[in-house]
């Protein structure tokens, strides 16, 4: 399939109307990314304040996405048109200096629907 190729995500069982033809197996895409310690200084201070914390949702936006987009690739050079029963999770990762990282995964079945 080439790249551009759009590929159907639910995180249902399938999709209405469409029936599942072959399962092509579990794919899955991660994201580690840093959080500096700017990010962390005044998401402390909304935290304390109140507010949203607009760096941190931009990161995490941004490894979902790539999360997403690592998954969708797994499923491409496996030949399906659609992933089902979609799950992402979100962990922080802390590391020995005492910063944290946040991880993202994304995991699901690759498919060939009609």
């Amino acid at each position: 399939m080439a790249k551009d190729t759009e590929i159907l995500v639910t995180t249902t069982d399938g999709f209405e109307g469409r029936r599942i033809v072959a399962y092509k197996g579990l794919v899955g895409g991660d994201a580690i990314l840093g959080a500096n310690m700017f990010r962390d200084l005044f998401a402390g201070l909304r935290d304390m304040i109140g507010g949203r914390s607009g760096s941190y949702e931009k990161v995490l936006r941004a490894a979902k996405t790539e999360a997403l987009e690592d998954m969708l690739a797994s499923a491409r050079e496996r030949g399906a048109n659609a992933v089902v029963g979609v799950d992402l999770d979100y962990e922080t990762v802390q590391i020995q200096d005492g910063g944290s990282m946040l991880m993202v995964s994304a995991s699901g079945t690759a498919v060939v629907i009609e």
